[in-house]
């Protein structure tokens, strides 16, 4: 935990030294990287919900071969 806080520190340290305009893209890029994120996990929650309405349809002996691939 103290190591995590210390690469705080010196993210901050960074953050600190940089223009305010470089402060805002290093914003952007955070909400960027959070927004994914959420979307991925979106996504994911998605798939899962959409996993057990397909079941039937994924799951036939038609469609067997493509089992084996």
């Amino acid at each position: 935990m103290a190591t995590e806080r210390n690469h705080i520190r010196e993210l901050i340290d960074k953050l600190e030294t940089l223009p305010p305009e470089r402060v805002a893209e290093v914003e952007d890029f955070i909400d960027f990287i959070k927004q994914r994120d959420q979307d991925r996990q979106l996504t994911h929650a998605a798939t899962k919900v959409a996993e057990s309405s397909l079941h039937k349809v994924w799951d036939n002996p038609d469609d067997a071969v493509y089992d084996a691939l």
